[in-house]
């Protein structure tokens, strides 16, 4: 398989990464960590705070005052750049790639002994590394020195023992319970026929059936509200797939997820971050987190023969190639949109040609939310490659509490905020309190136009949202806002970006440009263009906007 891959550009993007791993330059998120010769592996090298070796349950994880930003830690600590490694060495043969790979190993076992510290706080994170493990075996792990090779396998072996005894069944049930049980489901196989094996394998499966039931909805969206998070979650429930064929409705479900999946991505096949991102990955975390998703797709359509989703051959190389093994791919093809709604999710998808317009519709995530923003009514919009009107991301979860509430906001959605207010009261970095009540009024779809009406009622106020695309490129949004009595400050937003997309807008009395701000990666976070139409005045409210989506 390597050596039908050397020629590709994958494989100089993994050649390449490996110099910079073995130089303990660390790509993490929208952050180059250079840690020196000695890994420090509990540091938070952004804000050189290090935690020590209590019981894992002890260690305040969330404040990132005293532990770090656990998020940028753990991202190192899952160890996917080692299979990075493993990789390496396949297509070049260095031996310095397995040097390393012991190098990194043996320090960790070292600074990270069984339940102690912040690498252990996360049952999820447990199962991210050892998957990492299992990969590394299966690539080279006969090329490992034998001695070192059985304490590393024996040390895997208490990371099952560690994700069955701390199962996320209560504090985050979804894709934190997912990865955990798709790893316990691992390593029951690979353990096999050792004690507890089978018991491993037994619950990782059974849990990954009844969570397909569970967290995915009869459209196919994932239960989070995230299209980042429904990546994640397609990815496990795939590769569960793979590890073990379950049966007819599960499969069901999971095309069901893809054609969601590809739906999204749309002709540009980049995927919009509507809720969180976390700019993590299942497997290969490197390259251009909108991207993800085309390797999903594509892994999806070669195990399931997905024939309706688009997808090309380069798409394989990063995941599907490695899952799946080469020459069983089916032809790849181009994406052929159009218009649906995704009613479980409140996502309504338009398109025409080159042109795709995405409105959210929808509730927040189950329990808390605490993967969704409170953008709703949102509209994005995009023409071919072109952003026209973009979601700006996420940037963070606990490292800088001020952005983490600022990026989830009301304020950094393409809809609209009265009196400064946002849809929903943020209580800490993963709840929201008082969620709006979201309704779908009314979807209609034809040759010449789609049309989507639906309203948001929070804190006494309806804002009452109908999105009309006028085939093949006018996109019409008329809002009507009422409330209580009195003057109230009323704000429709438009983020683009860039400066160009302004020039395609008609808006009420022309509307301020103003600098805001974007993260296309996790961590990382950069100036964009906003722009905003205020009103002061009683209600109720009626503002109108034209948008021409080609020039």
């Amino acid at each position: 398989m390597s050596a039908a891959l050397l020629d590709t550009e994958f494989a100089c993007q993994v050649i390449e990464l490996a110099t910079g791993i073995r130089a303990h330059r660390f790509p993490l998120l929208g952050a180059a960590v250079d840690t020196g010769p000695e890994i420090h592996w509990r540091r938070d090298y952004q804000r050189g705070i290090e935690t020590g070796l209590d019981y894992f349950r002890f260690i305040p994880y969330l404040d990132t005052g005293r532990a770090g930003d656990h998020k940028l830690i753990w991202e190192l600590n899952r160890h996917q750049h080692l299979v990075t490694l493993a990789q390496a060495y396949l297509f070049t043969g260095d031996q310095a790639n397995l040097s390393e790979i012991c190098r990194q190993l043996d320090s960790w076992l070292v600074q990270n002994p069984y339940a102690r510290g912040i690498n252990w706080a996360s049952a999820l994170e447990v199962a991210f590394r050892s998957l990492s493990w299992m990969w590394i075996y299966h690539f080279v792990g006969q090329e490992l020195p034998a001695g070192f090779r059985t304490r590393w396998l024996s040390e895997l072996y208490l990371h099952a023992c560690f994700i069955e005894n701390n199962l996320s069944v209560y504090f985050s049930p979804y894709n934190h319970l997912l990865g955990e049980a798709l790893a316990l489901h691992a390593l029951g196989l690979f353990f096999a026929p050792l004690p507890k094996a089978a018991r491993w394998e037994g619950l990782g499966a059974r849990i990954m059936r009844e969570q397909m039931e569970r967290q995915v909805h009869g459209d196919g969206s994932h239960i989070e509200q995230s299209s980042y998070y429904h990546v994640y979650a397609l990815d496990m429930f795939l590769l569960h797939a793979i590890f073990k064929k379950p049966d007819r409705a599960y499969l069901a479900k999971l095309e069901r997820m893809a054609g969601y999946l590809d739906a999204l991505l749309g002709p540009s096949g980049s995927l919009v971050f509507i809720g969180d991102d976390d700019g993590g990955r299942l497997f290969h975390p490197y390259g251009t987190r909108n991207q993800f998703g085309r390797a999903t797709v594509a892994t999806a359509a070669t195990l399931l023969d997905g024939e309706a989703w688009g997808w090309q051959a380069e798409d394989l190389h990063s995941q599907g190639d490695w899952w799946l093994g080469l020459g069983a791919a089916p032809q790849p093809r181009q994406p052929s949109p159009t218009s649906s709604l995704f009613p479980d999710a409140g996502l309504a998808i338009m398109a025409c040609g080159r042109n795709q317009i995405i409105v959210n519709a929808g509730a927040f995530g189950p329990s808390g939310g605490g993967h969704s923003h409170a953008g709703a009514l949102s509209v994005v919009a995009r023409s071919g490659d072109e952003e026209i009107l973009i979601d700006p991301g996420t940037y963070t979860y606990t490292g800088e509490p001020a952005w983490r509430d600022w990026f989830r906001g009301t304020e950094a959605h393409n809809t609209i905020r009265i009196d400064q207010l946002d849809q929903a009261t943020a209580a800490g970095p993963f709840r929201w309190t008082n969620h709006p009540q979201v309704n779908l009024l009314s979807w209609n779809t034809n040759a010449g136009r789609d049309m989507l009406e639906a309203e948001c009622r929070y804190r006494g106020f309806t804002h009452r949202r109908r999105v009309e695309f006028q085939k093949p490129d006018v996109l019409i949004v008329i809002d009507d806002v009422a409330g209580p009595a009195g003057e109230h400050d009323v704000e429709q937003l438009w983020h683009l970006d860039s400066a160009d997309a302004r020039a395609r807008m008609t808006l009420p009395d022309g509307g301020e440009g103003v600098e805001s701000w974007r993260s296309t990666t996790f961590g990382e976070k950069h100036t964009a263009p906003l722009v905003r139409v205020r009103r002061r005045s009683n209600l109720p409210l009626h503002l109108e906007t034209r948008i021409q989506l080609n020039p």
